[in-house]
């Protein structure tokens, strides 16, 4: 598939020309200059009487311009190893940066201790001053962990630790799974694959290819197993250390903090998902009815509905992705295709590369890009969509301060969920074919699957190993139990899970990353489902408050935010919304195979 598919390579040259341009240094050597004078100039003054707004507007703002020199420098080495992991030049300069930003946290980490420690009636104070508006949200934020927070020496430590445990282990991960090359013999032809590759045949029309592919993915996982397990037991126990030292009455309870929601809201919404697990159940019926199959594997769930499986080409899907953001805001189209000419999108499949998508919004003053792995699938072409709506998302909140730049994880998927939405309702009005017509609706239905129902499952599993590996070590077969046990709740009697599948936790890059990342992608796309009915009721008047919402970035918490548009994150009948929504879809999908059965159509494979 590889070959018909055109080579789209980012250029990083406007951050750094290479590797070895001097200007690494130079920024580096200016960022602990900087460094050196704020830590001289502001250490132990916030807890001055005569301390004023202004000299603490002066202090924040320096702090933004020290940490945009060399965010530069750690965003160019991140994006040079993410294209390309095998290059030794590009692994010793992210660790280079990694190590110097960890050095630079160290010598700055005394001013946020110093915000917290500032009296409440003298902080209330500082804040009433209009000069400080712009940062009046990012001061308030930072005193939230005021509970949580130790000793600047306590907190050097774990600086210092973070280093060599479990940033170490990211890494490990990293490199590892970015190595892997899978053997396949398929249709005559043995080669290796990538990762990226592999899972793309979940597209494929051969049931037999499809579960090949994937077992092979999850085995060649499985095959690492004493390492993989070694990461996420020492990851689990390096944040419930912490937690219990920073006084987190529960996991997940600093990721509700930092996300600015509170536990119930989020509990209640995971709840509205499970109560729906049904709709997923009712959709994987329907696709077996599709694909003509007594029972649906887990590795049947993407395949396609129409008999042959097209490769959309590089070219067709940026100008059916360009025409979905136009056709919403001619604003947004023309900040889309900025990626394209500006070269800041790499979507080349290769050995080496690491998996997954994802765009990399750096700071106001720098251009976000792009990264992806485009194997011609029409989801593919949806993750196009997504990863430019988070560069859509960047571009507009460029308009804030480098503190408020970005949105908190839940509200970070708005723009890039809703682009999807864009893209399948523009795909649903061009086309009159029904079976394209039902590929189409599939499709969506399952990435809503994918983004909601699936992530609980992740997150569920993930608070259940974080409380098992308090108890004890995990072995392999521990995390294995522990995933197919969740995964049933999801498929039911609906789905068979083919037996590798025990091994799918293994390769979910976000449980090493970040720690309960996924409920996130819950709350975006149910958020965008609803904000979706919105538009459709009334398009004109939405289009402006939407952008405005993406506009704000961080400069408010999410319940803020979304009052402004009429929603409150703690109703669980906001939640239940984006599930009718997901009913409306099947019941579409549903109408659309009764009229082809009554007009006696076949089989589809």
């Amino acid at each position: 598939m590889r070959e018909n598919l055109q080579t789209v390579d980012w250029d990083l040259s406007r951050l750094y020309t290479a590797p070895s341009d001097p200007a690494i240094d130079t920024d580096l050597q200016a960022a602990q200059e900087a460094v050196r004078e704020f830590r001289e100039r502001y250490r132990g003054k916030l807890m001055d009487e005569a301390f004023s707004a202004a000299e603490l507007h002066q202090a924040v703002a320096a702090l933004e311009d020290l940490q945009e020199r060399v965010l530069k420098t750690y965003w160019y080495a991140q994006l040079l190893f993410s294209a390309d992991t095998e290059t030794d030049t590009h692994k010793a300069l992210l660790q280079r940066i990694r190590e110097f930003f960890t050095a630079l946290r160290h010598e700055i980490l005394f001013f946020d201790l110093e915000v917290i420690a500032i009296p409440e009636d003298r902080f209330e104070k500082l804040l009433a001053d209009p000069l400080l508006s712009e940062y009046r949200h990012y001061l308030q934020h930072v005193r939230v962990f005021k509970p949580h927070t130790l000793s600047e020496k306590e907190e050097q430590l774990i600086n210092l630790k973070d280093l060599t445990g479990k940033n170490a282990f990211v890494q490990l991960f990293e490199e590892l799974t970015a190595s892997f090359r899978y053997r396949l013999d398929l249709e005559g032809e043995v080669r290796d694959y990538t990762g990226e590759e592999l899972l793309a045949m979940l597209h494929r029309p051969e049931a037999d290819i499809r579960e090949r592919a994937f077992s092979a993915f999850l085995e060649r996982h499985g095959e690492h197993a004493l390492v993989l397990s070694s990461v996420f037991n020492n990851i689990l126990l390096d944040h419930g250390g912490e937690c219990r030292l920073r006084g987190y009455g529960h996991p997940i309870a600093a990721t509700h903090l930092t996300n600015e929601l509170t536990h119930e809201a989020i509990e209640g919404m995971m709840q509205v998902s499970e109560e729906n697990y049904g709709l997923a159940q009712e959709y994987f019926r329907l696709k077996a009815q599709l694909l003509g199959l007594p029972e649906l594997k887990n590795s049947d769930i993407y395949a396609p509905v129409v008999s042959e499986s097209r490769v959309v080409a590089f070219p067709a899907a940026k100008a059916v992705v360009l025409r979905a953001y136009r056709a919403f805001s001619p604003q947004l189209g023309e900040i889309a295709e900025r990626f394209f000419a500006e070269s800041r999108i790499d979507a080349s499949v290769r050995p080496g590369k690491t998996g997954g998508a994802f765009c990399a919004g750096m700071t106001p003053s720098l251009p976000p890009y792009v990264l992806t792995n485009y194997t011609g699938t029409l989801r593919d072409v949806a993750t196009l969509a997504h990863e430019l709506g988070h560069g859509i998302h960047f571009t507009l909140s460029g308009k804030q301060r480098l503190v408020n730049y970005h949105a908190v994880l839940p509200m970070a998927e708005t723009a890039s969920v809703f682009g999807e939405m864009l893209l399948t309702t523009l795909l649903l009005s061009e086309e009159n074919e029904p079976r394209v017509r039902m590929a189409i609706l599939c499709a969506k239905i399952e990435d809503i699957i994918a983004t909601t129902f699936r992530q609980n499952v992740l997150t569920r599993f993930e608070l259940k190993a974080h409380d098992a590996r308090a108890k004890a070590l995990l072995t392999p077969e521990a995390f294995c139990n522990l995933w197919w046990e969740e995964n049933a709740r999801l498929f039911g009697d609906a789905v068979t899970m083919i037996p590798p599948y025990r091994w799918g936790w293994s390769y979910i890059s976000h449980f090493v990353h970040s720690r309960f990342y996924c409920y996130s992608y819950v709350f975006g796309e149910l958020l965008v489902l609803s904000l979706f009915q919105q538009y459709r009721q009334e398009p004109e008047a939405f289009v402006p408050r939407y952008l405005a919402l993406l506009s704000a970035g961080g400069s408010d918490s999410p319940p803020n935010l979304l009052a402004r548009m009429g929603i409150d994150v703690n109703d669980r009948d906001f939640w239940q919304q984006g599930y009718d929504l997901v009913r409306d879809l099947l019941e579409q999908l549903t109408s659309l195979i009764n009229d082809e059965h009554g007009a006696g159509h076949g089989g589809t494979q």
